[in-house]
Formats: C-alpha cells, structure tokens, sequence
C-alpha cells in the first residue's frame, strides 16, 4: 500500500506539473503553500478517468495543508464594484457564497443600483450568470431587503422598510415569508438557469424566532456572520479606514468564521471593497483557505 501511494504521489505531481503554466504556482509544494488548487483548461470531462480520481486527492492534499477554513459571503449592494470584486475572486481561486434582494417593486427601491437599475434587473443577468458559471453559492437576502421587527401574534412577522415605521411596514405569515425568500429565487433561476443553494440571510442579520421557523419549514437555512467576520463596509470610513478595517480582520479571523460584506455600499465615501484582494492575500498567507457555505460542516 505504501508503494502504491508512493506511485499515486508521483503520478499527481508529474500531471498536475505538466500543467503548471495554467496554475497560479509553479509546481506542487507552492500549490500547497499558497492553498490554491490547479486550474486546467482542458474540460474535465476530457481526462482519462484515472486522472479524475487523482484530482480528487491532490484537492485532499491540497485542502490538508490548511490551518483553517473561512467563508466569505457577499451581500447585494449598489453593484458598481460587482465585476471588479468577482474578478478579485478568480485572481485569488476562491469561491464565495452571494446573497440576494431584490428588483424594483411598487413597495420600495431599497437595493438601486449606481446604474440606476436594481440588483436582479436585467441589466444584472451577465454578472449572475458569469458567478453561477464560477461556481460560487447562492442564497435568498429577501425581495423587498426590508427588517423583520419582530413576531406578532400567534403568527404573524413584521417586516419594515429601513428607517419607516410599523404602518409603513407589512406582516407575513408562514406563506408570505416563505413567498418573499422565495421572489428572489425564482428571479435568479430565470436569469442564471440553477436555484439556490437553500440558504437566506435576513436584511441586518434581523431574525426573530417565528420567521426562522417559517423559513426553514420552507427549505431555507439562515446564515449570519461571525463578530470577526464582519468586515466593516457599512461603517464610516473617516472612523473606520479601510487599513484599520483590514488589519482588524487579519488580526481577528479564525477558523471557521464566516465573512460578510456588500457588492457597493451608498453610505461609506472609501469603497472598502479593494480591499478584498490583500486582504484574501494576507489570509491564505496566514494558511487560510476558503470554501462556500454549502461546505461548511455544521
């Protein structure tokens, strides 16, 4: 058995080597080192089928060189920095988890793009389709990306616009949470072809304990963020700079946390977005790798 892996080891690195000019490292131990796995341009429904096989193992030798695992979500925003953060994604080989509210609606205009669009317009559907391509997760983020308030009754949520008040707000019962989580799905598969990956993330993280019930009777599990993994997009960039917000996360992260930020923030006058890059450079440097949530052991 010992020869027999000895052999496996020897044939992986001379294939995945032969390979190497498609790779982001030069050969086998800087695939380890940077926690990348090789990227071969040739379709893998190509390969001989013993080669499949030792894909999977280098993946596992790969994924073991480790020291931890995060998991980087996205939210919808305005969508101007939307291409440049998946291009800063490829660069780096990692996959993501996108969650995502809404297009225009009578009730509201909460998610506008800088465009002038909204997130799920058709303006959007390059974008969408090109992450489903990659091979990123998907999640629900709500159609109207309004706050659940609170429960009410003995069925009923509240679910409140940003910065309006509870007339100006609606309830939902079990059908219309699931309906709400659900508009945004039916957008994306229309667009992209696939669904989501049955997951949701409540508007600010708001949750009350009746609509998790609700959204998980109807085949949605919700995802928060770790403390550490709040990247601070949304906070005031004259008192929370991008350096200190990425030296806050380098410092911070561990494993298992899960990472959030936004395709644009209105409010921030320093995109933190550029800061992507190094900060995902700085992670892997530190051992890090990245996976989805659909991933995630829990």
């Amino acid at each position: 058995m010992v020869f027999i892996s000895r052999v496996m080891r020897a044939v992986i690195s001379k294939f995945f080597c032969k390979f190497r000019r498609s790779c982001e490292g030069r050969n086998p131990a800087s695939f380890a080192a940077r926690h990348t796995i090789c990227s071969i341009r040739s379709p893998q429904s190509r390969w001989p089928p013993a080669f499949a096989g030792a894909t999977m193992l280098w993946g596992a030798i790969v994924q073991a060189a480790c020291t931890g695992t995060l998991y980087l979500t996205l939210d919808t925003g305005h969508m101007e920095p939307a291409n440049a953060i998946a291009d800063i994604l490829a660069k780096h080989r990692i996959k993501a988890t996108f969650f995502l509210a809404n297009e225009k609606t009578k009730e509201k205009t909460n998610e506008k793009t800088k465009s002038g669009g909204f997130t799920l317009d058709d303006s959007q559907i390059p974008f969408w389709q090109r992450l489903a391509k990659e091979g990123h997760a998907f999640g629900s983020h709500t159609w109207d990306h309004s706050y659940f308030r609170g429960d009410i009754g003995t069925d009923k949520v509240s679910y409140i616009p940003w910065g309006k008040t509870a007339k100006e707000g609606r309830t939902l019962d079990r059908a219309g949470v699931c309906a709400e989580l659900k508009k945004s799905e039916d957008r994306f598969r229309e667009m992209t072809g696939r669904g989501y990956d049955g997951l949701w993330r409540a508007p600010g993280g708001k949750t009350t304990p009746r609509v998790l019930e609700y959204a998980k009777s109807c085949g949605y599990t919700h995802v928060g963020w770790a403390a550490a993994g709040f990247l601070g997009d949304e906070l005031s960039s004259e008192t929370h700079p991008n350096e200190a917000l990425l030296k806050r996360a380098l410092t911070s992260l561990r494993d298992g946390d899960i990472m959030m930020a936004h395709l644009g923030i209105w409010s921030r006058k320093e995109p933190f977005w550029p800061m992507l890059d190094p900060l995902i450079a700085g992670l892997k440097a530190k051992g890090f790798c990245f996976a989805t949530i659909p991933e995630r052991k829990q």
